[in-house]
């Protein structure tokens, strides 16, 4: 019988809450952000954005430029996290060092620092670029994470036959990444992705309409064109433009992600006969046509086995008995002086920074203490509320295709919408109740959280195979049976995934959901977010740096104690072998 789920925290080894690399990675961002800090003072002391049309003649070209900067977030956020994710499961030296990093970047709260990535961006670059680059990186932070964690996760979980399997056959690094481990990653994969561009969607007002003081880096595009006209009470161009929002949002549904769900079953660890499959009507269309068939023939296949004989023809030269790499070579002179020049710049550059901190008073350390609890207190709060309906719901859309494809587009829709325009509208009707700021900021970091966690669980149920699935009705096990002995255990792995980005996501939200302004008022409560957007619109830059850093510490913390041991047990206990 499969292990039970609910005995884990005996199970969860012991290990240090922080290492020395740790404390290398807050050196790392303490002197990347203080070097941000000191570039922003370069900048130009006036920047005028283009005027923007709320013609609805305009929206075709808006939605076109904000799908291109979408489009090349998540080249590169894919990219990146087949790399780097990659990496880190396969090399366990690389895995404790990699893995920290990748906490502090998800947990970097971007929208209180892209003014001063904006300004540092464009003491370097020209304006028009430094803005289109911020808007991509401010787009890649929000779709890279849960990708690199999902990908991440799936690798360790590749069965230890296939694996073993890989090693008699001598696959070279191009093979095994390509028949195994992106095959086997691709379901998770898949639904991350459709979460990334969600996530994506959700952060675009932001990315493209942003000011500082007198500095205007508005860009033309769909979320900057959704920001001018609520700022402009256009309830026409409002509507407009959200209804384009939803139409993109369909059309990539039908085009892309249906498709490539129909497509990925191909790689679940079995497909029972008449099970209910994902079909797509577009995928049917591309199987037909002709010239998709004859560029795969001589084009893409021609291409692929061409690789793929290079790889097998450099492991054949290898002899069986050489490692791959020489375990007791030493590294050349020239890379470890680059190294130690490298750790001396991230040195000086943490200790410049811990400098610039001196002379904070005790009392701003305390409040960012009380802030860190109060915020704490709401992400938990967040990550409870959003796993009480999303586990239930992901199942059910997991386990039935006919639901899905009804429900997978209201929901990327739902995931898409930029809800940081209704932040405003929902605080100012809490403002008045007891508590009501308090449960607003909590309802809204909610939408932050629980997307992350519903895409997951999906995956996740999707990648149960059909036969374990059959097995339990044969056994007539009883509903609560059936969760305790398959389906908790195989979502336990994608669920540290999903709620590690969920609690990510939380942290991130918590910068505009417990400060909005309104007009001329400012609605605040107690919170690590009201502190970091507070000291944001006043320039304290002190307060600032240290806000930020304390943050990014408390999250690394709590992923070294509980996520990272989760993950650990996930990858021994409950796997699919």
């Amino acid at each position: 019988m499969a292990p039970r789920i609910l005995d884990f925290g005996a199970r969860l080894r012991t290990g240090r809450a922080f290492s020395s690399g740790d404390a290398l990675i807050l050196c790392l961002l303490a002197a990347l952000l203080y070097a941000g800090l000191r570039l922003a003072i370069r900048a130009p002391a006036e920047v005028r954005g283009p005027q923007l049309s709320l013609s609805l003649w305009a929206l075709p070209w808006y939605a076109l430029l904000s799908t291109a900067r979408m489009a090349a977030a998540y080249v590169l956020s894919l990219a990146f996290s087949l790399a780097y994710g990659g990496a880190a499961a396969r090399s366990r030296s690389a895995e404790r060092l990699l893995l920290p990093v990748l906490d502090v970047l998800q947990s970097v709260p971007i929208l209180s620092f892209l003014p001063i990535v904006l300004l540092g961006l464009s003491a370097l670059l020209p304006e028009a670029i430094a803005a289109e680059a911020a808007s991509i990186v401010l787009i890649f932070t929000s779709q890279a994470w849960n990708l690199t964690y999902s990908y991440y996760q799936s690798s360790t979980l590749v069965p230890q036959e296939l694996r073993e399997a890989a090693a008699v056959a001598r696959l070279p690094a191009s093979l095994r990444f390509r028949t195994l481990e992106l095959p086997f990653a691709a379901i998770g994969l898949v639904w991350n992705s459709i979460m990334s561009w969600a996530g994506g969607w959700f952060f675009l007002m932001a990315a493209e309409s942003f000011t500082v003081g007198v500095r205007d880096y508005r860009l033309p595009g769909l979320g900057s064109y959704l920001q001018a006209a609520a700022g402009a009470g256009d309830q026409r161009a409002l509507v407009a433009g959200a209804l384009t929002l939803v139409l993109l949002v369909v059309a990539l549904d039908q085009l892309v992600w249906r498709p490539l769900l129909a497509f990925c079953v191909r790689f679940k660890l079995d497909v029972v006969a008449g099970e209910d499959l994902p079909t797509s009507w577009f995928l049917v269309v591309l199987r037909r046509s002709a010239v998709v068939r004859l560029c795969g023939q001589h084009l893409v296949r021609p291409l692929l086995a061409a690789l793929d004989a290079r790889a097998a023809r450099r492991a054949a030269e290898r002899p069986v008995d050489s490692p791959e790499r020489d375990p007791t070579a030493r590294a050349s002179p020239v890379l470890r002086v680059v190294v130690v020049l490298l750790l001396g710049g991230v040195v000086y550059g943490g200790l410049r920074a811990v400098v610039f901190l001196l002379d904070l008073p005790v009392g701003d350390w305390f409040e960012i203490g009380v802030a860190l609890l109060a915020t704490g207190g709401r992400v938990l709060c967040s990550l409870v509320l959003a796993l009480l309906w999303t586990v239930p719901l992901g199942v059910a859309i997991g386990l039935s295709p006919r639901l899905a494809r009804i429900v997978q587009p209201v929901v990327s829709v739902a995931a898409s919408f930029p809800a940081t325009a209704l932040f405003p509208a929902v605080l100012l009707a809490l403002a008045h109740v007891p508590g009501g700021l308090d449960l607003g900021a909590v309802g809204l970091m909610s939408l932050g959280t629980q997307w992350y966690l519903l895409f997951n669980v999906v995956a996740g149920t999707n990648a149960i195979p059909q036969d374990l699935l059959q097995t339990t009705r044969l056994l007539q096990l009883s509903r609560v049976q059936r969760w305790r002995t398959l389906l908790l255990p195989a979502l336990f792995p994608y669920l540290v995934t999903g709620c590690i980005t969920a609690a990510g996501g939380a942290w991130n939200a918590s910068i505009v959901a417990e400060r909005v302004h309104v007009g001329g008022e400012v609605l605040s409560t107690t919170g690590i977010g009201a502190l970091i957007a507070g000291a944001s619109d006043v320039s304290d830059d002190r307060l600032l740096l240290a806000a930020t850093l304390s943050l990014v510490a408390v999250v690394l913390l709590f992923n070294r104690l509980f996520w990272r041991r989760l993950y650990r047990l996930a990858e021994t206990r409950y796997r699919m072998e």
